[in-house]
């Protein structure tokens, strides 16, 4: 036998009955339990000791307190937009899902849900109904 050949029959034989890609472990021997343990449930009970929950005393309210939250409350809300703008907006929008709604100026096909609301809107502006003034505009 060749020396490549013997080599390669101890390759095979070191590592017969192991499958590929196994390494060789040795049995450790322990003699009781690990002293790591202990010093992790040690530190878990400090733990739980430190994540107690805290008492907190109530706070009195006085008279400035209430006075003060009273005239900061905020004031009722109104519509930005008119009932007659949202009616508008509708409309396109049903246009657009019937295929009917165009863009000015190309002509074509408007497939986009937000195109169809900011031409309900651009023609409400036309219109003087109550709509807050295009963010895109600059003049």
């Amino acid at each position: 036998m060749t020396a490549r050949k013997k080599a390669a029959t101890r390759r095979t034989s070191k590592t017969a009955g192991r499958p590929t890609g196994a390494k060789k472990t040795a049995a450790r021997k322990t003699s009781g339990p690990k002293k790591t343990t202990a010093k992790k449930t040690i530190a878990k009970k400090t733990t739980a000791k430190k994540t107690g929950v805290k008492k907190t005393t109530a706070k009195k309210r006085t008279a400035k307190n209430a006075a003060a939250k009273k005239t900061t409350r905020k004031k009722t809300s109104r519509r930005k937009y008119s009932r007659a703008t949202s009616e508008k907006v509708h409309e396109e929008l049903h246009e657009m899902e019937q295929g009917k709604l165009r863009s000015g100026r190309s002509g074509k096909k408007v497939t986009s849900r937000k195109q169809a609301i900011a031409i309900g809107l651009s023609e409400a502006r036309r219109s003087g109904k109550k709509v807050p003034p295009n963010p895109n505009r600059s003049s």
